[in-house]
């Protein structure tokens, strides 16, 4: 594995998984702006080397790449989010590291489907009954 590959990412390597929190921030929201509906979060992970970990995310983003926050889920199984903001506090407790991260809605409906919902009825009829007299379109 390169340095470039350890560098996209950041994993949690002990402890539960990360709780990840529904954000309704304005600020944070834009960073989901784009072509497709994403869902936003935050998450809180200590760590010792929190501002280390904040640079790594500058870097990856000055190069127009997208950093991974890989942990492992409540059955064991790994899962990846990508990090859209990061921001490292000191507590009471030790440095904390605050990361939005970017979720994929989990309820997409298929729209193929909705097809067979809708019951349109075209009658072919009707034709010449507007009231402009004009029955084509």
């Amino acid at each position: 594995m390169t340095k470039r590959n350890l560098e996209e990412k950041i994993t949690i390597i002990e402890g539960p998984p990360p709780v990840f929190e529904p954000i309704e921030d304005g600020w944070a929201l834009g960073l989901s702006e784009g072509p497709l509906l994403f869902e936003m979060s935050l998450t809180q992970v200590r760590t010792f080397n929190g501002p280390e970990l904040v640079e790594r995310c500058h870097r990856v983003w000055k190069e127009n790449g997208v950093i991974q926050l890989h942990y492992r889920n409540e059955m064991g199984a790994e899962e990846k989010v990508p990090i859209m903001a990061a921001r490292s506090i000191e507590t009471d407790e030790g440095q904390v590291l605050l990361l939005w991260t970017r979720h994929e809605p989990e309820d997409f409906e298929d729209f193929d489907d909705l097809e067979d919902d809708i019951d349109i009825d075209v009658d072919d009829d009707d034709e010449g009954d507007d009231e402009e007299g004009d029955s084509e379109l």
